[in-house]
């Protein structure tokens, strides 16, 4: 049962909004709107206009002159270096939980009982509800020499390939917590479900009979698989990676924790920011992540990975 608008005023509002929808939506999306562009692009485009300030090395201190010194400073071989550990470790990440994803978001869609989704689905949430702080720090106990990893690699008989791993000159270390290899495992660890989740929601979008004929006119598995299936999930692949890859490129608390001496982007910000000062730099490194960001999302648009989202 609706109720009548008695007051004049409302009531004309009320009938001026219905009949004009557009106006009703603007109204509906003006708050929102408001927030996400003064909110959350204001502060970002604030802090990008910070990085052309200037910064005193002698004064500690930030003055409001322009310059383009921080992004030239972007290319020298220490920071250019940290740039391209920060990238090539998203890479690995993005491509490990890609291939570990895909398999487990298939048999969840392909071949799971509702019982076996639910275990998966809960398996996959649950990590999620606990502190990051914490599973960064439980994995810390756990990659080291008396950790569970080193007992289950002692008891398979597999302590000399882990320790060849280890003598690599990029991936290895003095143990598991100070190795890139360390790092690599917690970075996938811990972004995998956001790869895991997408894929499965793509996969379920695609009909079972599409396979099945493809099948039926002869195709092999390893056809059916490039040439029907993949296209079909891409979308999702690149969903997962949009967040693997830009959430591995911004962390600084992992690099801080696990692995060998040796900023990453994050890092690098909080350092500049926190503990120097130099707001500028900081702030021109934060730019490095949204570039590549940009520049992946270009390519993938280019390639068609959005068209079916």
């Amino acid at each position: 049962m609706q109720t009548a608008i008695t007051n004049p005023i409302l009531r004309s509002f009320s009938n001026t909004l219905y009949r004009k929808n557009n106006w009703f939506l603007l109204l509906l999306l003006t708050p929102p709107l408001l927030w996400f562009g003064v909110v959350y692009l204001g502060s970002l485009f604030a802090l990008l206009w910070q990085s052309f300030y200037t910064f005193d090395d002698f004064s500690m201190a930030v003055t409001n002159e322009l310059t383009l010194g921080n992004y030239r400073l972007l290319f020298d071989s220490t920071n250019l270096d940290i740039i391209m550990r920060t990238l090539s470790m998203a890479v690995a990440v993005t491509l490990a939980c890609a291939c570990i994803g895909f398999p487990i978001a298939y048999y969840m869609t392909r071949y799971g009982s509702a019982r076996e989704k639910g275990f998966f689905y809960i398996a996959l949430m649950l990590p999620m509800w606990a502190s990051y702080i914490v599973k960064t720090y439980a994995w810390t106990i756990i990659l080291s020499q008396q950790g569970i990893l080193y007992w289950l690699f002692n008891h398979l008989g597999l302590t000399g390939a882990l320790n060849a791993a280890l003598q690599l000159p990029v991936i290895g270390g003095n143990t598991l917590a100070t190795s890139n290899l360390g790092r690599f495992i917690v970075f996938t660890y811990i972004w995998l479900p956001f790869m895991i989740l997408p894929i499965q929601a793509a996969l379920e979008r695609v009909p079972t009979n599409l396979l099945q004929a493809s099948s039926d006119l002869g195709a092999k598995p390893a056809q059916t698989f490039r040439k029907v299936l993949l296209p079909l999930v891409i979308p999702g692949v690149v969903a997962g990676s949009i967040f693997t890859f830009s959430l591995t490129l911004g962390d600084y608390i992992i690099p801080q924790l696990i692995g060998p001496s040796g900023l990453y982007i994050g890092t690098m910000v909080y350092t500049m920011q926190g503990s120097i000062g130099n707001m500028p730099l900081a702030a021109a490194f934060t730019v490095v992540p949204i570039v590549l960001i940009f520049i992946y999302l270009a390519l993938a648009k280019r390639a068609g990975a959005f068209d079916a989202l």
